[in-house]
């Protein structure tokens, strides 16, 4: 099952479930949006509201969440092409939600940045409070899954004092998420498929299953000393093939395309513009 936040003519944001091509209304949208608990799903399974065309409305972000927690170097492919030793324990930093932008929408990039990369992640939505969870019980915490795009400034983020990672990856506009939330009973979270390309061409491709802290481990670490909420966002890590990377280096460029998809979830398709 899938749950999307839409508005219709620049109207209020509602919820829907989504089935296909069309979309069943659920009602008005909550402030945080779809918040996958399992009521939550529950409620949204018996919606019978009005049927509306996924073409003839704006999809949002699906859930604002309270905050957003990342993972960075967490594919083996990623840390072996950042030249890096793998972590020993999970590399953990923050985006604020402000970042977080809808599945079509622009990526705008400031002014002053230079070194605009893309991250195609798989990212999990927390469905109950959850603090020192075990890996075996992690799993159960989660409520579902979608895509994101951790965008990134690297100059932002490497060219300054003491590497803000925080600061170059919440750029207004810098985490489009969607376009679902799929209901994680329905995954494998050892084996998700992800994939990048950008204006066409194919970036990355890989799933979870090249992760070097699985995410039921990323839970466990996260919740020792630290409660998540119901809504709360985990970025799980970007595969190998990000432009920072390549030789020469791919940044993203006015005029492109980075499509972003997870497997199960549907597909981020966000145009790339200047900051005016």
């Amino acid at each position: 099952m899938h749950a999307v936040r839409f508005a219709i003519d620049g109207g209020a944001a509602r919820i829907g479930r989504l089935d296909g091509a069309s979309i069943t209304d659920a009602g008005l949208a909550a402030p945080m949006g779809f918040v996958p608990t399992d009521e939550a799903w529950q409620q949204l399974e018996s919606a019978s509201g009005t049927s509306h065309a996924l073409d003839s409305v704006r999809l949002l972000a699906p859930v604002s969440p309270r905050q957003i927690l990342a993972i960075g170097l967490n594919y083996r492919a990623h840390a072996i092409e950042s030249q890096l030793a793998i972590p020993e324990v999970p590399v953990v930093f923050a985006m604020y939600p402000s970042s977080i932008t809808g599945p079509h929408d622009d990526i705008v990039i400031p002014r002053e940045e230079t070194r605009t990369d893309y991250e195609g992640e798989v990212a999990v939505v927390v469905s109950r409070r959850a603090y020192r969870v075990s890996k075996e019980d992690a799993w159960s915490y989660v409520g579902a899954v979608t895509a994101l795009d951790d965008v990134s400034g690297r100059r932002a983020q490497l060219e300054t004092p003491l590497r803000q990672f925080t600061l170059g990856k919440s750029f207004d506009t810098f985490t489009p998420i969607g376009p679902s939330l799929a209901r994680a009973t329905g995954f494998d979270p050892t084996n998700i498929a992800v994939k990048t390309t950008v204006s066409g061409e194919l970036m990355q491709d890989s799933s979870t299953s090249d992760l070097i802290f699985p995410i039921a481990e990323i839970i466990e670490y996260l919740t020792r000393g630290m409660t998540l909420e119901p809504g709360d966002l985990i970025a799980t890590g970007t595969p190998g093939g990000v432009g920072d990377s390549r030789v020469p280096p791919r940044y993203l460029v006015p005029g492109d395309v980075v499509e972003i998809e997870v497997a199960g979830v549907g597909s981020l398709r966000n145009p790339v513009r200047a900051e005016t």
